[in-house]
């Protein structure tokens, strides 16, 4: 930097990229748990087909992403579904075959599939 004026038009830049991130908030999101107990429990092949499903079915407005602990260790690995004005999901016990399950029948069709979810573990 070498002025004043770059700062504020690196900042007003910024600001702009920081308001494009909030304005996507009719995108679905889809978050992989990769805390140590999600990764020891299988989480990274999940996150891996997941990520890949929604590449190449073209699903742009789908963000995979991954967080730290969901808090349900037992029940590892977890995705949740976050979809704008709905509901979350929360997908238990997951892994790669599954995860397709969902993509097809959750993400492109619009139908949960219950009999992965929290409340049908739980009974």
């Amino acid at each position: 930097m070498k002025s004043l004026a770059e700062l504020k038009a690196i900042r007003e830049s910024m600001q702009g990229q920081i308001g494009l991130r909030s304005e996507s908030s009719e995108q679905t999101r889809v978050v992989v748990g990769m805390a140590t107990c999600g990764i020891a429990s299988g989480a990274r092949p999940v996150l891996t087909a997941l990520s890949d499903a929604v590449q190449e079915k073209g699903l742009t407005n789908i963000a995979v992403t991954q967080t730290g602990c969901i808090g349900l260790c037992q029940y590892e690995p977890i995705v949740e579904v976050l979809e704008p004005g709905k509901e979350k999901v929360t997908y238990v016990k997951m892994n790669p075959e599954k995860a397709l399950e969902i993509v097809e029948q959750h993400l492109i069709r619009g139908q949960v599939v219950k009999k992965y979810t929290i409340s049908e573990v739980l009974g």
